[in-house]
């Protein structure tokens, strides 16, 4: 059972909360995070959710997605969905989100890591998570035509991959 903090229009805590698969009250927020996380070669660490999760069962997704719960703040929540979902410790301390998606319940906050990583090692959460692979813009946008992969907008998929170029960038490139 997780339990949600609620946040107002501007992001501002309200200090209420709310158990996740509760309906929304009316102006209430919550957090989901996503961690992105390229390799060396530009390629993207990507996820096949399990057979029985509930919602986009045995698609691939990112690398890794989650709600933050009550207490977390937002790099909190994607460190622990890091670990609890591919095995591995991460801090993004003092680092913020590359991108927030308002949504309809919430803010949506992607952050984009370029680490190298051998996913032999990882240890993947049986509940979520069947298997990881690196996936370069081209096999993903090939897995959404498919039905394989989450239904991102594919210009949003793009948009991951040009940010993930432009990272370390402080000039006026095209980035």
């Amino acid at each position: 059972m997780e339990i949600w903090d609620i946040y107002d229009k501007d992001r501002i805590k309200t200090g209420e909360t709310m158990l996740r698969g509760s309906k929304f009250k009316e102006n209430a927020y919550h957090i989901v995070v996503h961690v992105c996380i390229f390799n060396l070669e530009g390629k993207m660490l990507i996820q096949q959710r399990q057979l029985f999760k509930k919602g986009w069962a045995n698609m691939w997704d990112v690398t890794v997605g989650g709600c933050a719960i009550s207490g977390d703040c937002s790099q909190s929540a994607a460190e622990r969905e890091v670990l609890e979902e591919i095995g591995y410790k991460i801090s993004l301390k003092d680092i913020r989100p590359s991108l927030t998606i308002n949504f309809e319940l919430g803010f949506d906050d992607f952050y984009i890591v370029i680490q190298d990583l051998n996913i032999d090692e990882l240890k993947l959460q049986y509940e979520e998570v069947q298997q990881v692979m690196w996936a370069d813009k081209n096999e993903i946008i090939r897995m959404i035509d498919n039905k394989e992969f989450i239904p991102y907008h594919k210009s949003f998929i793009e948009l991951l991959f040009n940010m993930k170029d432009c990272m370390g960038i402080i000039s006026n490139t095209t980035c």
